[in-house]
This record gives C-alpha cells, structure tokens and sequence, in this order.
C-alpha cells in the first residue's frame, strides 16, 4: 500500500476538519491526528498507576506482653460498695487498698 509522502502532502485534522500539511500533524493519545490548536495532552488521571500500597500488618507479630495488673478494694467476700434504694449506704468498714507496679529504685545525693 502507498502512502503520501513529501512536504507537500495534505492532511485533515480529526477534531476541526480544516486542511493542513500532513507532517504539522500530531498524533493525540486518542488515535487522532490533529492540528496544533485542537492537540490535547492526555490528562494525568488518565494514566495507569502502578499499585503502591503501604505495608499495614506485620508478618508473625507478637504483641507486647504485660502482667496482669490486680487492685483489691476490698476485703474478699465483702460488699463495700451497697447502697439504700437510690442513695449511696454509708461505708459499713474502711476500704484497704493495695496494688503491685513493679520496682523502683531511689537515689538520694
């Protein structure tokens, strides 16, 4: 198949139909050949991006291991916390306390 060759070819712009030379012609990302006034670049969007997603979980983790942490309020068996219909009863026996952080050491200089 021949095709036209040379300087003095001419061309139809796909978009606005006037005449032109056949090389002032550009191919757009659509398949047209247009002039230089209807080119259109292709819009960022449109460009196929490449799958980067962020790494989120780790592989075989372990969370962190902490005691277990108890706080008596009172004495075993003992109801300390009662009340009388909608009000509060008057504490029926001190309420000892106790509890275990871990260790700390203290310097004095």
């Amino acid at each position: 198949m021949a095709y036209a060759q040379g300087k003095h070819a001419l061309g139809i712009c796909d978009r606005c139909g006037q005449q032109y030379k056949l090389n002032t012609l550009r191919k757009e990302w659509t398949g047209f050949k247009v002039c230089f006034e209807c080119y259109e670049t292709k819009h960022p969007q449109l460009f196929v991006k490449r799958d980067i997603s962020d790494a989120i979980a780790l592989r075989d983790a372990r969370p962190d291991q902490t005691p277990l942490v108890t706080v008596s309020a009172q004495a075993p068996g003992a109801s300390a916390f009662s009340s009388v219909g909608m009000q509060p009863a008057p504490v029926a026996q001190k309420l000892n306390m106790g509890g275990e952080v871990g260790t700390a050491s203290v310097t004095i200089t």
